[in-house]
């Protein structure tokens, strides 16, 4: 396979890890984040150091205490691959139904990450989360919230 070939199905994969990280955040899916999390990776954020998959799980835990839901939307990533080891920046838009009223909580956020190919795969060894804003507004819940 060449090279470009091989580029191109990593930045694929490294953006996918992304995604089941987004997707594990929103159903609290602790299996999801075993997949894209390496057993020694560190996620930071704004007053929080995790170290260690075992450290990080509890989180999705505190996301379901703090939030009756969130939905996170992954955009553009950029990725440089070196080998085994990539980093880049992701950016999301989270989205967080606060428990006492209707109001979402939205941050714009820019992921700091640093991959390992594990296998065939990519895990996170770092995740730094970096909230650029935040806005709340008003929700009118729909069908099934």
């Amino acid at each position: 396979m060449s090279d470009a070939i091989q580029s191109l199905i990593d930045q694929n994969l490294l953006r996918r890890t992304a995604e089941i990280y987004a997707a594990g955040a929103d159903r609290r899916d602790k299996a999801l984040w075993r997949q894209v999390l390496a057993e020694d990776c560190v996620i930071e954020g704004p007053g929080f150091t995790s170290e260690g998959r075992d450290n990080c799980l509890p989180s999705l835990d505190a996301l379901g205490t703090m939030f009756r839901a969130t939905q996170h939307r992954v955009h553009q990533q950029t990725v440089i691959i070196d080998g085994d080891r990539a980093t880049g920046e992701t950016y999301c838009t989270a989205d967080h139904l606060l428990n006492n009223d209707d109001t979402i909580l939205v941050w714009a956020i820019r992921y700091q990450d640093e991959w390992r190919r594990e296998g065939n795969d990519w895990q996170f060894t770092r995740r730094r989360l970096i909230v650029d804003w935040t806005e709340t507004r008003p929700v009118t819940l729909g069908v099934g919230a």
